[in-house]
């Protein structure tokens, strides 16, 4: 039986185990990969919203890093929640010593319930340092524009295109329309996938789309192919979750059991 192949998370720990470093470990296991993990910040968070994020410090992170991946050849690499603009620094220079085949970058620039995890300085880091290694970036529409300054959807991708990334996936869970439109822009190509809309949405969606997209294009599946199946397994997740506190549903990742 062959063994798993190995996919890096870096992402922030979420207490409710809906969003972040779990989010991760849990659609990364259920597409076969095997579950390699980094926490780059703790944070105080509910159902609700992050009420504060406590940042590793970047020289721990950096040996972490080193360590990890000194031992366990990694051909795919998913990146969440980072925190701080030396956080992001010091990802992106091991991204360029070790080179992973696959990044798939999900911005975390605000949490669901609206507070901010990004300034100005970190998103200028973002967009400097970790853009032009990414293979796929994964964001909802707000922070495409708050990544390139544009406002209308096709001007934000292709600003992102032209930053360096070889992919961006935009997502329309967060707007008010009666489907959902989530458009995958690559190559000089578009493909626009629509999805119902649940009555209900869900904590930890983006991390579960993106961790899910990165374990299926390690398995080698092509990128529109690897698109879809991971918005069909979130839009299960989501429809399939549960709620345990007083803010959203928690995605059902293992929806099938």
């Amino acid at each position: 039986m062959p063994f798993p192949i190995p996919v890096l998370t870096i992402s922030g720990h979420d207490p409710t185990g809906g969003a972040g470093i779990q989010a991760d470990i849990e659609a990364i296991l259920s597409h076969g990969g095997h579950p390699l993990s980094l926490i780059s910040c703790l944070t105080a968070q509910d159902t609700r919203d992050v009420k504060e994020i406590f940042p590793q410090a970047a020289n721990a992170l950096a040996e972490q890093l080193q360590v990890l991946l000194d031992d366990i050849p990694v051909r795919a690499v998913k990146l969440g929640l980072l925190g701080t603009v030396e956080i992001v620094q010091t990802v992106a220079s091991a991204l360029r010593r070790y080179r992973p085949e696959i990044v798939v970058l999900d911005p975390v620039l605000s949490a669901g319930g609206g507070k901010p995890l990004a300034d100005d300085l970190l998103i200028q880091a973002l967009r400097e340092e970790l853009l032009p290694l990414t293979t796929v970036l994964t964001p909802n529409r707000l922070e495409a524009q708050r990544l390139t300054g544009q406002t209308q959807t096709d001007a934000c991708a292709e600003a992102l295109l032209q930053s360096g990334c070889k992919a961006v996936l935009i997502t329309g869970g967060d707007e008010p329309t009666p489907l959902i439109y989530n458009t995958l822009y690559h190559n000089g190509g578009r493909k626009t996938f629509t999805w119902e809309r649940l009555p209900h949405g869900a904590h930890g969606s983006g991390c579960t789309l993106a961790s899910a997209l990165t374990a299926l294009l390690a398995r080698g599946l092509p990128l529109e192919e690897a698109a879809r199946k991971a918005q069909q397994y979130t839009w299960n997740a989501i429809k399939h979750g549960f709620k345990l506190g007083h803010g959203q549903s928690l995605p059902r990742r293992w929806f099938w059991s």
